[in-house]
C-alpha cells in the first residue's frame, strides 16, 4: 500500500520550507553578500543579481564555435561554412559562473541552479523572438551511465532539464536516450581522447518521435558528447540543439 502525507500537512512542510529560504542566511557563493530578493514567492538562492548579471555574455556570440561577434547571428563566417550543432548558453564557462557550474556536479551546490536555468531559458527565448533559433518540442538530457549515476546519486543534466522545462512550458523525455558504456570521465581529456571516449556510447531505445530537439547539458566544452548524440538524431533527420549552462570556448575565442 502507498504511504502517502495527509494534504493539510504537506502543504505545512511546503509552508515551512518558503518561510526557510526567506529567512535563513542566504548568500551569494561568488562575493559573499546577503542575496537582495525581487520576487518574495520566488526567492533567488546561491548568487546575487549583481554577480549573475555581470557574468553572463556582454556581446553576441557564434553559436557555433563560441567567437565573439559585432552583430547577432547564428554562425560566424567560419562555422558558416559546415553550420555545426548550435550551442545556446548564456555565459562563458571560463568567467565568474563557471564556478558555480562547477559546484554543482562536482560539490552538489545545487542553490544557484534555478537562477542559472532562468538566464538560459532568458537567452534561448530572446533567440527565439530575434529568430535565431526555433523552439524544440522536447528537450532531452544527456544521460549518465547507471554506474555514474549510483556513484554521484544525481544527473545535472536531468536536474537542469526538469527546471528548464517547468520554466519553459516544453516537455522533457528523459526516457529517449540512454549510455550504454560506462566511459572515462571527459575533464582533463583532449580532443582526439574525448571522441574516441564517447564513440558509440548513447543509444535511442525507441523510434524518435520528434523533428526539433534540444539536448541539455552542464556545459559544452569540444562539443563531442552532443555531437556524438546527434549522430543518432541525424539519422533520423531530426534537428538537434545544444542547451547548457555554460559554454568553455577553445582558447584564443573570448
Amino acid at each position: 500500500m502507498d504511504w502517502q502525507l495527509p494534504q493539510a500537512y504537506s502543504h505545512r512542510l511546503t509552508s515551512f520550507a518558503h518561510w526557510l529560504r526567506r529567512h535563513l542566511p542566504n548568500r551569494c557563493l561568488l562575493c559573499r553578500q546577503d542575496i537582495r530578493q525581487f520576487d518574495s514567492g520566488k526567492p533567488q538562492t546561491g548568487i546575487c543579481h549583481h554577480c549573475l548579471v555581470a557574468g553572463l555574455y556582454q556581446h553576441e556570440v557564434c553559436l557555433g564555435c563560441g567567437k565573439r561577434m559585432e552583430q547577432l547571428q547564428a554562425y560566424c563566417g567560419h562555422c558558416l561554412q559546415h553550420k555545426p550543432m548550435m550551442v545556446i548558453a548564456p555565459c562563458s564557462y571560463h568567467h565568474s559562473l563557471g564556478e558555480l557550474v562547477s559546484g554543482i556536479k562536482y560539490q552538489q551546490q545545487c542553490a544557484p541552479l534555478t537562477a542559472l536555468v532562468n538566464v538560459l531559458a532568458v537567452r534561448v527565448m530572446d533567440l527565439v523572438a530575434r529568430g535565431v533559433i526555433t523552439l524544440p518540442q522536447v528537450i532531452v538530457p544527456v544521460p549518465l551511465h547507471k554506474n555514474r549515476l549510483q556513484q554521484r546519486g544525481f544527473n545535472q543534466a536531468w536536474l537542469i532539464a526538469d527546471e528548464l522545462s517547468r520554466q519553459l512550458g516544453i516537455p522533457m523525455d528523459d526516457s529517449l536516450l540512454v549510455r550504454s558504456i560506462d566511459t572515462q570521465a571527459q575533464a582533463g581529456l583532449d580532443g582526439q581522447a574525448r571522441r574516441r571516449n564517447c564513440a558509440d556510447a548513447f543509444n535511442t531505445t525507441k523510434a524518435i518521435p520528434y523533428q526539433r530537439v534540444a539536448l541539455i547539458d552542464d556545459v559544452v566544452t569540444t562539443g563531442t558528447t552532443v555531437n556524438e548524440i546527434g549522430k543518432l538524431f541525424a539519422a533520423d533527420y531530426v534537428h538537434v540543439q545544444a542547451w547548457c549552462l555554460a559554454r568553455a570556448e577553445a582558447p584564443g575565442l573570448l
